[in-house]
């Protein structure tokens, strides 16, 4: 963590975003159009996973930061099991299923990784992440038929 300066630094941040755009990606075609209650559903806890490692990020206090890398992998296994009822109802193809499950898993070993660290930082002293001045991230290709 010696480099991290940012929350969009972290991995398991990046994984979880990249899990997070490919849940959408998977709800945005199909016969899950039509189970929107399911959809909103996967794609809150798909959200929860980055949102919460940036706001525990946010709060430079290590304890606090693994509360909530903690609430993290608790909507990471939500989209798990989501992704699973999905899968099991049609909604999505076992190679789409696969991607998503594999992004899932990849994002809760990181996480794993980071709750681990933080739990072994007790104090802010022994915190290796320094606050700076954030810097936007750099802006995304529309996807292909977006709008422009």
């Amino acid at each position: 963590m010696a480099g991290v300066r940012r929350f969009e630094d972290l991995i398991a941040w990046q994984v979880a975003v990249q899990l997070r755009d490919c849940v959408y990606r998977l709800t945005d075609q199909g016969t899950v159009l039509k189970d929107w209650k399911f959809r909103d559903q996967l794609r809150d806890a798909a959200c929860s996973a980055p949102r919460n490692i940036a706001e525990g990020f946010g709060r430079f206090d290590p304890p606090e930061f693994a509360r909530f890398v903690n609430f993290a992998r608790g909507s990471l296994a939500e989209t798990q099991s989501q992704l699973i009822h999905g899968r099991d109802r049609g909604y999505f193809s076992e190679k789409d299923f696969k991607t998503a499950w594999r992004l899932a898993c990849r994002a809760l070993r990181a996480s794993n990784g980071l709750h681990a660290y933080l739990r072994r930082c007790r104090s802010k002293k022994s915190f290796t992440v320094q606050p700076s001045e954030p810097t936007p991230p750099a802006p995304r290709e529309p996807e292909p038929g977006g709008t422009k």
